[in-house]
């Protein structure tokens, strides 16, 4: 499932395409990924309307007009791509954003998971109140994570998949994060000490800004890479091999459901 490093590289993708275009045509080719019934709605509001940004929220991506905002979420399967001909589309497109010249934009998923949504300044509000800060804004302080961390009793694992705790950490990232900071996934957060949520902090940010790199670059669509050798998993999906760092084996348990990996070795 993308995570912030890989919605990020969309984004970051999609804001050189699509950024300052006008779309001619809006077509939802699939009405049930539309929130509330919308997809009607969301074709007559877009038609005419320039894309003056696009940018992140969590793992939300925000097509920006001047006075709302189209969000999608790829959710486990979607991918949001250029298009240099809008009239010939692959079968697992959803929507389809035409531009003047006959290119656009795609949105593929399909699993058909992934959901798109119009909001305007309240909706926008409503969505940023239910997230947590962004971990590589200059918002997100180590003294911001003191003061969560001591108020909540999750397990550390838990707590960096909250998204109203932090905003786009998923699975795949806590763990790596996890592993870089020496911590056991199991550890409740109001029991780490400051140093330990020190090295936390450092841990989120620069995992996190590795694997913002490593996306931008080699991200191509949902669980496909060019390459993977700038940014390896070092617990993540290994369980039994030998932890890099200290030579133990990778465990795994589950949390919430998921899958967790870590080295009982050296995470305490």
């Amino acid at each position: 499932m993308p995570e912030l490093p890989e919605v990020e590289a969309v984004r970051r993708r999609m804001e050189l395409f699509a950024r300052g275009r006008t779309i001619i045509a809006a077509h939802v080719l699939r009405p049930r990924i539309a929130c509330d019934g919308s997809a009607r709605q969301i074709e007559q509001f877009a038609a005419g309307r320039t894309i003056t940004r696009v940018s992140r929220r969590a793992k939300n991506l925000l097509l920006h007009f001047d006075d709302a905002a189209l969000r999608i979420h790829l959710r486990m399967t979607g991918d949001l791509v250029p298009c240099p001909n809008v009239r010939f589309f692959p079968i697992t497109t959803r929507l389809i954003l035409e531009f003047d010249n006959q290119d656009g934009v795609l949105f593929t998923d399909p699993r058909a998971l992934g959901r798109i949504e119009l909001l305007h300044a309240q909706g926008l509000e409503a969505l940023n109140r239910s997230l947590g800060p962004e971990p590589l804004s200059a918002q997100f302080t180590l003294s911001l994570l003191e003061y969560a961390a001591g108020r909540s009793r999750l397990s550390a694992k838990l707590f960096l998949t909250n998204q109203a705790a932090i905003a786009g950490i998923g699975n795949i990232y806590a763990a790596e994060i996890l592993f870089a900071a020496g911590i056991h996934p199991t550890r409740k957060m109001n029991t780490l000490s400051v140093t330990r949520l020190e090295r936390l902090h450092a841990a989120i940010r620069e995992t996190l800004q590795a694997a913002v790199r490593h996306a931008e670059v080699t991200y191509a669509a949902p669980g496909q890479f060019h390459e993977t050798a700038s940014f390896r998993l070092r617990v993540y999906g290994r369980v039994g091999e030998r932890c890099p760092r200290c030579d133990g084996r990778i465990r795994r348990i589950v949390q919430g459901a998921r899958s967790t990996y870590y080295c009982p070795g050296c995470q305490r």
